[in-house]
């Protein structure tokens, strides 16, 4: 558990981002503000094999920047060698899943800082749809398109083995992710909100919405995340629990769970 803020990043903490290893493959899920320092606690960034974007909101994506400017200026990345790095022909190059039309976004969002093809050259870009399946490493991977403010899906991630986990994602409430998410070995989803959207256009989950969805997809386990350290964390988990039938597990920064 790299980060599990919501838009604004919890005191010391990290926004959207999921390390997940199996069989010596290790992919990072979403990659928001504060997820690449954190990602270096526990791996080389250079040994990220895969990346895996679920929407293009700046709180789940944005440290690609900076993983970028490591990948294309670290020393060990260079071809002739630099500062006791004998230089390599083969540099570390992830590959990055992004939504349809995300590389548009990525090149404006790298503009800011420099050269618009940061992110292009540092990862190998490959765009998804929603109907997508294929295999990275160990995991079979697929999506769903869930609701929210601009396109997102949720993403799982199946072993060889069978295992599923299931990553929904911001989303408001809705039957797709119940149907997606039937009978996984793990959930992890989000539940931001204290109360639902005032303004009533909806684009995320409560605690109880959260768990409610958990209960109707028949979640095997439920981590909740993508809430803020401004929230009552007990609420958080007695709400979930409530509508979930059982209780459920509030994401940390650095906690490990094994499926």
């Amino acid at each position: 558990m790299l980060g599990k803020s919501p838009a604004w990043q919890d005191a010391g903490g990290a926004c959207s981002g999921y390390l997940v290893e199996e069989a010596g493959h290790v992919a990072v899920l979403d990659c928001g503000n504060g997820v690449f320092s954190k990602l270096r606690h526990h791996v080389d960034y250079v040994d990220v094999s895969t990346v895996l974007v679920s929407h293009m909101h700046a709180d789940h994506f944005l440290d690609l920047v900076p993983f970028s400017y490591a990948l294309t200026y670290a020393p060990r990345q260079q071809p002739v060698p630099v500062a006791g790095w004998p230089g390599t022909d083969a540099p570390a190059r992830p590959e990055l899943y992004v939504p349809a039309g995300a590389t548009g976004t990525l090149r404006q969002i790298a503009a800011c800082w420099g050269p618009e093809e940061l992110v292009e050259h540092a990862f190998s870009i490959q765009e998804y749809e929603p109907w997508d399946a294929f295999e990275v490493g160990p995991f079979q991977v697929s999506f769903c398109e869930v609701p929210h403010f601009i396109r997102t899906f949720a993403i799982e991630l199946r072993c060889h083995s069978g295992t599923r986990f299931t990553f929904g994602a911001d989303c408001s409430p809705n039957d797709e992710l119940v149907e997606f998410a039937r009978d996984t070995d793990l959930l992890l989803i989000e539940g931001t909100l204290p109360r639902p959207e005032r303004t009533g256009e909806r684009g995320h989950l409560t605690p109880e919405e959260a768990g409610d969805h958990a209960q109707r997809a028949g979640a095997k386990r439920v981590v909740i995340t993508h809430f803020s350290d401004e929230l009552d964390a007990e609420w958080v988990r007695a709400s979930a629990s409530a509508a979930y039938g059982r209780p459920v597990e509030l994401a940390g920064e650095g906690a490990v769970y094994t499926v």
